[in-house]
């Protein structure tokens, strides 16, 4: 299961990317917007983080209008990994270096050609699961819970 959510800046694209995950048998689940009117990316980000977060989806996809703000919002959750991506390269590594489970695009960044391109390599690399990257993953973990603890 896919968690899927856009906010104004992000909905057209959000149509297409929900395109190929139909046409491709993905199941998902559109949080919203459900409009291409004005609304808080904070708020959507919140929606795909607690499917995740609560064993609802395995992975989420976020667009806003450049995909930053959504990504600095899906990324205050603590065991979310969400990936700016604007490239296949930097989705794969993604995918294998960071085991992320959330893709983040900008509407107004990436076209619907590339951002589907984008989908699929994210969704079809698996994490590599070597050590120097399990490493890295629990320190990000560990500094995170350091900082919580002082």
């Amino acid at each position: 299961m896919i968690a899927i959510g856009s906010d104004q800046g992000g909905y057209e694209l959000k149509q297409e990317v929900m395109g190929y995950l139909k046409d491709h048998g993905y199941e998902y689940t559109d949080v919203g917007s459900y409009t291409p009117e004005s609304c808080d990316y904070p708020d959507i980000a919140a929606k795909v983080v607690q499917m995740i977060l609560n064993g609802e989806a395995e992975k989420g996809i976020l667009i806003c209008g450049t995909g930053i703000g959504i990504s600095i919002s899906a990324n205050r959750y603590p065991g979310i990994r969400a990936a700016l991506c604007t490239d296949c390269f930097m989705a794969e590594a993604t995918r294998e270096h960071n085991d992320a489970n959330v893709l983040c695009m900008g509407g107004r960044v990436v076209g619907p050609g590339l951002a589907l391109k984008i989908t699929e390599t994210f969704l079809t690399t698996e994490f590599s699961q070597g050590e120097r990257h399990i490493r890295r993953l629990n320190k990000i973990e560990e500094n995170y819970n350091d900082y919580i603890n002082e």
